[in-house]
């Protein structure tokens, strides 16, 4: 509601947000090389919810959500970007915190690894073609 009163300009500006440089460790979230990667399944139903890849030529790991899953893959994917940031906190390797994962008890959060799920993929694209085709 305006009652004649001029309107502040930066009150009516679109707001954009950047991450502030610097903050906790990462693992890169792009690569070319080859990846390693594994299948993160509800643990209620089972269904696929999305995939979790590491890359260690270039220090990389990631979590991509599974298109058919929806709003619940993309969730999920909080629960494992902060499992990632810890590992990278940590020190170790991407290809590490995979194994982790993976051997480790079950992580908070609606999904968890498959079991025998870890396999090999030419690269992250190669994934998130995974998470788009995936229905």
């Amino acid at each position: 509601m305006n009652d004649g009163q001029p309107v502040n300009p930066r009150l009516a500006e679109d707001m954009w947000f950047g991450e502030a440089p610097g903050g906790a460790p990462r693992y890169r979230d792009r690569t070319d090389k080859p990846v390693r990667y594994f299948t993160v399944v509800d643990k209620e139903g089972g269904a696929a919810l999305g995939y979790v890849w590491a890359s260690d030529e270039d220090d990389a790991a990631a979590y991509q959500p599974r298109q058919a899953a929806g709003g619940r893959g993309i969730n999920e994917g909080i629960s494992w970007v902060s499992r990632l940031r810890e590992a990278k906190a940590r020190g170790i390797r991407p290809s590490q915190a995979l194994t982790d994962f993976l051997v480790g008890p079950e992580p908070p959060g609606r999904g968890r690894p498959l079991p025998g799920s870890l396999t090999d993929a030419p690269n992250a694209d190669a994934v998130k073609a995974l998470a788009r085709a995936d229905q």
